[in-house]
């Protein structure tokens, strides 16, 4: 796999830096959210990174625009280097001295925002596009099936908490997302429901559910359905509906408003850019561009331009804070763009579980005509995934690629002939679709395709079935003969069966005339930066297993915990608050000196002090209605009394900082009546939470998680394969994070099969460790003063109610301050619960450890 050059490898290493040290950085909000992020275990690999990355930009580099960045990491030459340009031809700089080689490089980067002839010697048109931008505008590369659209939902989600936590801070307060092409609804369907509660904790995510307003553009209407100049709003768009040109508004939009046609021309013109007007009105403004994915090879330069006129005028109008555009490629002309900051490419897709895996998969025939080409691709169809389905029960599918309609009049009985040598009617699983199809086959290929009792198996499709159709159930796709497709038909055609879905361990395949096989490299060079080798060799390395509940009437494990409460003080809860009669602001004021020239004095002076002022600095300001709210949330206190508090004492619907900050310093003396306590209380602990998880048609609970292929074969472990012992198995498979735990779990199957004395269960609680899923978690205090959760590896239940709580652990890794935490339950419940470490060495348990646990099953030790 190529590796980038760009900004994105420097980048990586001080996120992962940034990671470990817990995302330290001005604001503790951060830390928080990762930490729930986590936990929740939603995102992806690649939506985590790249969020990440995000982040880090924002955060520790300040937001920097394309330039700024490159030169917060690259020097002289070096930056030269980065941004792309051939180095050999300015090798002659490196002889300069320091300051004249600085010069030098300030003048070569001039020429790239204004030389038309340097950048068409270079060819660094877009290199150009990064570089004039003023403001910040960032690329995350992902590929297919990696979640672009989440990935942007989970940035607004993370933006407005900040924002809403602190207001007067320079976080984005409303956010325009370009949709790719004509498919805002269904763009904003996925924002709109995405589980923001899988993104944010709690406390943030019914701040940000109360606040945020989602709306997109309909045809017809003369502007957006938002209150301009208002906060938290999400606008779905793409650009042709927010930058409406005066010859494409319709009469119908004024003809009841005016009569006087003589006004037709100024008319449009006024309504043209209405609805760009009012985004321009909404203050510190994100734009999101889900659409450069959209745009292959050459036209990517066409696409981006139009989407870059339009937020240039926006950020000429409105605080533009970012700019964030997704992408499946970092590659524009096979060079690097620049503005990628973060990139996830199809084989890494592969290698994490993303995309199918195709290893092998891809085959090219060489000296077959096109008939015995089309032949063998469904023969071997046929053979290989006939009796292949997805969750859902749909049938894998072949789609098999033509030129012409013409193409497929004649090929169409070669695959009949196939078929029906196999025993298959062909009237009922093949289907051809093009635009001479009549619309009810269209309409189940665009909209139904995914129905499991569609029963079409085999498309022949011309202009169909490229970018866009989302049709899990395909696995494996056709070029049938030479391809020339422009805007990379031939790869978009090539990768659709490449989208994975959940529980499948079949392999995607592609089939290729040898005609083809250049063409669809060169087009992966250029728009991914891999090969086809690349492809056809890489692995996949992670796998989706279904976890399927098998008990589900679990008693729940009954102990005493130490608990911290926040309790009244005696004086009790304070529902009501006031403020002083009186609330004065205090102006901030600087000292001002004033200078003049005059002609250097005997101390080498040139300036001299004439005079100083005194003078007023202008404060920002927070209306009344947002204090109300946060001050609400802050202090438990009803929103609409402290609104109505806040109106009586203030004339003024906008408020100095100041003054706000007074105002909650009035109210927190009166409401904290608060203290911590320390409580002892029984809990009843279930070890699975049904609720958390899904079911299934056949009412069964399941969640997926995802399994790294190693551990897949070597630590997954089947109810059925363990012999169907009576104990253990609460779900089914046990997937182990150790060698050591799977023998552990082996032993003591083997051991109580023989003889199970009192033994209720065995319970592996290492592997779910959700709070949806479980309540079996326990809490710590860690170096860093945080609370962190702690799930021990397995729980052994006794008829007679006694437990113990085994942890599998080698010397280097154990805790400190999670064994001190487990000891204070051990010490509240002497005689129900037991805490045992085993220590392990190398890929096995230490001699004599398991013993500890059979003394105490045996002999009550």
């Amino acid at each position: 796999m190529k590796t980038i050059t760009g900004i994105y490898g420097k980048l990586k290493e001080k996120v992962n830096l940034w990671r470990i040290a817990n995302y330290n950085c001005d604001y503790s909000t951060i830390p928080e959210i990762f930490s729930h992020i986590t936990q929740q275990a939603y995102l992806r690999k690649a939506q985590i990174e790249a969020l990440e990355h995000y982040w880090y930009v924002r955060m520790i580099l300040g937001t920097p625009n394309v330039e700024n960045l490159y030169k917060k990491f690259y020097r002289g030459l070096e930056l030269l280097e980065a941004l792309g340009l051939p180095l050999k031809e300015f090798s002659g700089l490196s002889n300069l001295p320091p300051e004249i080689q600085k010069t030098a490089i300030d003048e070569i980067i001039k020429k790239i925002k204004t030389d038309d002839e340097f950048i068409k010697r270079y060819r660094l048109e877009g290199l150009r596009e990064s570089l004039t931008l003023p403001y910040p505008s960032y690329i995350l590369a992902l590929a297919m099936g990696a979640g672009k659209t989440i990935l942007i939902s989970s940035i607004i989600a993370t933006e407005f908490a900040l924002s809403l936590e602190h207001p007067q801070d320079n976080f984005v307060k409303n956010a325009l997302v370009f949709a790719p092409g004509k498919t805002i609804l269904g763009a904003l369907r996925e924002i709109s429901f995405a589980p923001y509660e899988k993104i944010l904790p709690p406390r943030l995510y019914k701040k940000f559910m109360t606040n945020v307003k989602f709306a997109y553009t309909r045809d017809g209407q003369k502007d957006i359905p938002v209150i301009k100049g208002s906060s938290y709003n999400v606008i779905v768009t793409n650009t042709e509906k927010i930058r409406l040109t005066k010859e494409s508004i319709r009469k119908s939009y004024f003809q009841d408003l005016f009569k006087d046609i003589k006004k037709e021309d100024e008319l449009k013109t006024l309504i043209a850019n209405q609805r760009l007007e009012t985004i321009a009105s909404l203050p510190n403004l994100a734009v999101f561009s889900d659409e450069a994915h959209h745009t292959y090879g050459q036209k990517i330069n066409k696409e981006l331009k139009r989407i870059r006129q339009t937020i240039n005028y926006i950020a000429e109008k409105t605080n533009l804070i970012v700019t964030v555009n997704t992408t499946g490629t970092p590659y524009y002309r096979r060079k690097v763009l620049r503005d990628v900051i973060y990139w996830y490419g199809l084989s890494q897709g592969i290698r994490d579980g993303i995309l199918k895996d195709v290893k092998g998969n891809i085959v090219a025939y060489q000296d077959v005509s096109d008939e015995n080409f089309v032949r063998e691709v469904v023969r071997d169809f046929v053979d290989n995934y006939w009796n292949v389905s997805i969750y859902n029960g749909a049938k894998a599918k072949l789609a098999i690629y033509f030129p012409k309609i013409e193409d497929i009049s004649k090929f169409k009985p070669v695959v009949e002939q196939v078929l029906i040598s196999k025993g298959i009617a062909p009237n009922l699983v093949v289907l051809e679709v093009h635009n001479k199809a009549p619309k009810e086959v269209q309409d189940l290929f665009d909209n139904r395709i995914n129905d499991p009792t569609v029963p079409y198996r085999i498309f022949l499709l011309v202009n169909k079935g490229t970018e866009g159709w989302n049709c899990p159930s395909l696995f494996a796709c056709a070029l049938a003969r030479e391809l020339r497709g422009a805007n990379n038909f031939c790869l978009q055609a090539a990768t659709r069966c490449l989208r994975q879905v959940p529980f499948n361990t079949h392999k995607a395949k592609i089939y290729l005339s040898q005609k083809n096989v250049s063409l669809l490299d060169s087009q992966l060079r250029e728009t991914y930066g891999e090969t086809l080798s690349d492809l056809n060799n890489q692995g996949r390395e992670f796998y989706e297993v279904n976890l399927v509940v098998k008990k589900t009437e679990i008693p729940p494990v009954v102990i005493k915990r130490k608990i911290l409460k926040v309790v009244p003080k005696e004086n009790g809860v304070v529902k009501e608050v006031s403020l002083p009669k009186e609330l004065i602001t205090e102006n901030v004021k600087v000292k001002k000196s004033i200078y003049d020239l005059k002609q250097v004095d005997k101390k080498g002076k040139v300036l001299r002090l004439i005079g100083e002022q005194e003078v007023e600095i202008g404060e920002p300001t927070i209306d009344i209605y947002s204090l109300a709210v946060e001050i609400a949330d802050n202090y438990r206190l009803d929103p609409i009394n402290i609104l109505e508090l806040l109106k009586e004492h203030l004339i003024e619907n906008s408020i100095p900082i100041s003054l706000a900050r007074k105002i909650k310093e009035a109210i927190e003396k009166q409401v904290s009546k608060y203290e911590i306590k320390e409580e002892i209380v029984e809990q009843a602990l279930a070890l699975l939470n049904l609720d958390g998880f899904k079911r299934d048609e056949s009412g069964n609970f399941y969640t997926e998680i995802k399994i790294n292929k190693t551990r897949y074969e070597e630590l997954l472990l089947k109810w059925e394969e363990a012999g169907r012992p009576k104990f253990g198995f609460h779900y089914d498979p046990y997937s182990f994070d150790s060698k050591p735990e799977k023998e552990f779990f082996e032993n003591l199957l083997l051991m109580l099969g023989e003889n199970p004395d009192d033994i209720e269960d065995v319970y592996f609680t290492g592997g779910i460790t959700s709070r949806d899923k479980t309540e079996f978690i326990f809490e710590y205090k860690g170096s860093d003063g945080k609370w962190h959760n702690y799930t021990p590896d397995f729980l052994i239940k006794k008829k007679n109610g006694k437990i113990i709580i085994v942890e599998i652990k080698g010397e280097p890794f154990r805790v400190k301050k999670i064994e001190k935490s487990m000891r204070e339950i051990e010490e509240l419940n002497p005689e129900k619960v037991k805490y045992e470490i085993l220590e392990t060495e190398k890929d096995r348990l230490k001699f004599g450890e398991f013993e500890k646990v059979r003394n105490w099953i045996y002999k009550g030790d």
